[in-house]
């Protein structure tokens, strides 16, 4: 499905509650002085947006993982919007409530829903699972990075960066709690976002959980541990997870660590950024590992 405008594609509008004939939902870009941003960086190319019931309705239910987060009407008093954040919740595709006029700056019309997407379709945990799980029957070496809490999208974008220049495999992100994969991200990754495996499990928890048991070493960075990077032993398939600089690792994640490793800082500096301090990690893996 393409991400491009169609101006040649004609619909029937009868009605705010009546059907509609089209080949495939719109697809359009709104331009940026017409948003009232409801997320984001409002420096930032909107993000492609896809208004309609039918249309929201038809993304969630066949391709859920291009949609980024599904604007709705506050207070509409509508029961088919009701009956589609079921839908989104159940797709593990987050919601927002936002005033008519955000959503008629993004499409219009758009009948009280607006489907935010992703730049690029992310994979779901069962398309790639297999794969990792054989490779430590194989003895075949990887890699899996893993950010969460990161609402800054530049800082997401040169997270995909270093994932790609450091040998990583996947690139792991929640559900929830996470930018989008927005223009900014691709603008920032400098090209690696089209090159980078990028997977949003339903469950992250549960996605790092199976790894573990799987045999592979789990590891947090965060500042708030003994555990020095360097000189770290590494295992050849290793998880490697960061958090958001103000919020580090979540519980969730930290519980399953075999181990949370500090990089080394001086006392006056607060904190690293989260793709600085993933880039760190993932350098310290590879840097025996990698050959020029």
């Amino acid at each position: 499905m393409s991400f491009s405008n169609d101006k040649d594609r004609k619909f029937e509008r009868r009605g705010f509650g009546d059907e509609r004939r089209a080949e495939r939902p719109r697809f359009d870009r709104p331009r940026p002085e017409n948003v009232i941003r409801a997320i984001g960086d409002k420096d930032a190319a909107p993000q492609v947006a896809v208004g309609g019931l039918k249309e929201v309705e038809a993304l969630l239910t066949n391709e859920p993982l291009k949609v980024h987060r599904v604007l709705f009407m506050h207070q509409s008093g509508n029961p088919k919007l009701y009956s589609l954040q079921k839908l989104a919740k159940k797709a593990h595709v987050h919601i927002q409530q936002v005033d008519s006029r955000v959503l008629d700056s993004y499409a219009r019309p758009n009948q009280g829903v607006v489907a935010l997407m992703n730049e690029k379709e992310l994979l779901a945990w069962e398309d790639v699972r297999e794969e990792f799980f054989n490779a430590r029957d194989t003895g075949e070496r990887k890699l899996i990075a893993v950010a969460t809490n990161i609402e800054d999208p530049r800082n997401l974008g040169a997270c995909i960066r270093s994932c790609l220049a450091l040998g990583v495999d996947l690139f792991m992100i929640p559900a929830k709690g996470m930018c989008g994969i927005t223009p900014s991200v691709e603008r920032t990754s400098a090209g690696a976002l089209q090159k980078m495996r990028i997977c949003r499990p339903d469950n992250l928890e549960g996605a790092i959980g199976e790894l573990k048991l799987a045999g592979y070493q789990i590891l947090g960075l965060d500042a708030d541990t003994e555990t020095n990077l360097a000189g770290f032993e590494f295992a050849d398939h290793a998880v490697i997870a960061v958090g958001g600089e103000d919020v580090g690792l979540p519980p969730f994640v930290k519980k399953q660590c075999d181990a949370v490793l500090r990089i080394p800082m001086m006392p006056e500096a607060h904190s690293y950024n989260a793709s600085v301090a993933l880039s760190l990690g993932l350098y310290e893996y590879a840097r025996l590992r990698i050959k020029n």
